[in-house]
């Protein structure tokens, strides 16, 4: 049968529902989805495999990260491309769960494709995924689990979220770090007597964590500094290199040379005036690093017998120091670090107090910020500054080590996922057991309560929606080098055995030996929201796709008479 649409277009190119959906046919959204399932489907899970890829300037990215493969790699097919984008605004809402999105929107389409072949029409099989849907999201809100959040059960979520990105041994070596990271830019929480806005708990910002990548020394040498990293150093080389004890001063004003606004010229006739001239320009600048020192002497000023530490003195500019104010800086003992990047400027502030200053004028001891230790690291050419022992850190920085781009890459994306983590799961309040418990609850609950409630042919669309779940506990057995069928059956009984006693135990896949296990008692958990997102995106993707009885090339280009380029 002919399209419609070539008896207004006979040059249009469109694929029809019988070559869409047809079992034998085309199945140009059936085989995208599912091929796009299938190229993600070994980096699902601790056992996962990496992908590498590889751009058009040879540049060599490894990864098992979903969201980094999805929106790098080179996707043609118009129906995987837009399961990958929904993938992909998923890992933005919530950072994680790319990966079984995919999945679930694959074997969704398989599953309903097993009906269509025998003659079930694709409404009647979304009918049974809104159901199912609607349903599964009543069961997540009763198969959550409001455990106390303290930081074990916090370093077992970040742990969970990064074994499946890097190695073991790196995940445990992380997943600490992670947790005292977010727990120390955490706002404290409201008064007892706040009203209104001050009532509420301000939400935990991720930016307030810097993370420095330094390609050095391996992998396991990535640690948590409670304090910052910056990529430069001092610019002179008689600046002391550490000092202890420093008051901070952050600065946004220029302390060097600078050009007239307007175009201007100046005329003299002797070598006196042109002196003067000079003269004249320079104590503009040199009156600003004067007034610095002063407040450095001010501050650092004790008596030669005094029992106290030594203090120092620290500027860090927005703006440029010119040559001549290093060289004062550096004979008054200060080190003073120039066009720091504007964001590590408002880290600074949260970091070790104090308050940035525009202008040199009214400079008073209470703007000074406060750190303890100001250290300068060299590594080759580039040079890193350290501040640390900060009284009250409200910012953190990550200091990524590895011996090669790829691995710094790897961490740094596996960071990403690990801090968003304990941060949905701080502000959910609760959790949902992993290693694919949640799936087989759910799987349990809608062949049973949900398919008697569902009328007529809609069960079809259930049972489809409860063995597609089904696919994140089997790709974990298949990752894990297990048996699928014994792996799912094991699962099932025992849950079901489980069920039969009046118990609510969570069964999940042990990757260690392929049987079942207790995910809350070995500490495998996954996100509520991650899982509310996913069951949510995948099937509104799944019925949309089902939907589409025809795809048309979009475009003008068509209209054209013939023979016309």
């Amino acid at each position: 049968m002919s399209s419609a649409i070539e008896l207004i277009n006979p040059k249009a190119e469109s694929v029809r529902r019988a070559q869409a959906l047809q079992r034998f046919g085309m199945q140009v959204n059936t085989t995208g989805a599912m091929g796009l399932a299938n190229v993600v489907k070994g980096n699902l899970g601790p056992r996962g495999t990496l992908k590498m890829l590889v751009d058009g300037a040879g540049q060599i990215k490894m990864t098992k990260d979903g969201k980094v493969l999805l929106s790098e790699m080179q996707i043609q097919n118009p129906t995987a491309a837009m399961i990958a984008r929904t993938a992909v605004a998923q890992d933005d809402q919530v950072g994680d769960g790319t990966t079984s999105v995919v999945l679930l929107v694959g074997e969704l389409l398989k599953q309903a494709d097993r009906y269509i072949s025998e003659g079930v029409h694709p409404t009647v099989i979304a009918e049974g995924f809104d159901l199912a849907k609607k349903d599964a999201l009543e069961f997540l809100d009763t198969y959550k689990r409001s455990t106390d959040l303290d930081r074990e059960v916090l370093i077992s979520v970040a742990y969970t979220s990064l074994s499946t990105k890097v190695h073991q041994k790196l995940a445990k070596k992380l997943a600490p770090d992670v947790v005292d990271a977010v727990l120390t830019i955490r706002p404290p929480p409201p008064a007892a007597d706040a009203v209104g806005e001050d009532a509420f708990r301000a939400p935990i910002d991720l930016h307030m964590i810097e993370i420095m990548k330094m390609q050095h020394r391996n992998d396991l040498d990535t640690k948590l500094i409670k304090g910052l990293v910056l990529d430069h150093g001092a610019r002179h080389p008689d600046m002391p290199k550490r000092v202890e004890n420093a008051f901070i001063l952050i600065l946004n004003v220029s302390l060097e040379y600078e050009k007239t606004e307007v175009n201007s010229s100046f005329y003299y006739s002797s070598t006196e005036q042109r002196e003067k001239l000079v003269e004249s320009e320079r104590r503009f600048t040199d009156a600003k690093v004067k007034k610095i020192i002063e407040l450095k002497n001010l501050v650092c000023d004790q008596s030669t017998d005094s029992k106290a530490p030594p203090k120092s003195f620290v500027v860090i500019n927005q703006k440029g120091i010119d040559p001549m104010s290093l060289d004062s800086f550096a004979k008054a003992g200060i080190i003073a670090l120039r066009r720091a990047k504007r964001r590590n400027m408002e880290r600074l502030q949260l970091l070790c107090g104090g308050v940035a200053q525009n202008s040199v004028d009214n400079l008073e001891e209470s703007v000074l910020g406060w750190a303890g230790l100001v250290y300068e690291h060299v590594l080759g050419e580039e040079k890193y500054t350290f501040v640390e022992n900060v009284k009250e850190p409200k910012s953190v920085t990550i200091l990524v080590k590895g011996p090669n781009a790829h691995t710094i890459g790897q961490i740094n994306d596996a960071l990403r996922d690990g801090l968003r983590s304990v941060k949905n799961t701080i502000e959910d309040n609760c959790l949902i057991p992993g290693a694919g418990a949640f799936e087989i609850a759910l799987s349990y609950h809608l062949s049973t309560r949900t398919k008697k409630v569902a009328k007529g042919r809609t069960k079809l669309g259930v049972q489809a929606f409860a063995d597609a779940v089904l696919v994140i506990p089997k790709t974990l057995a298949a990752n894990g080098g297990f048996d699928v069928q014994d792996a799912i059956v094991s699962l099932q009984e025992e849950y079901e055995a489980s069920q039969e006693n009046g118990g609510n135990t969570a069964v999940g896949l042990n990757l260690q030996s392929g049987s079942p296990m207790d995910p809350i008692v070995e500490g495998v958990w996954d996100q509520f929201r991650v899982k509310r997102q996913m069951l949510h995106s995948c099937s509104v993707i799944a019925v949309n796709l089902l939907s589409t009885d025809e795809i048309l090339r979009a475009g003008r280009s068509s209209l054209k008479p013939e023979g016309q380029q």
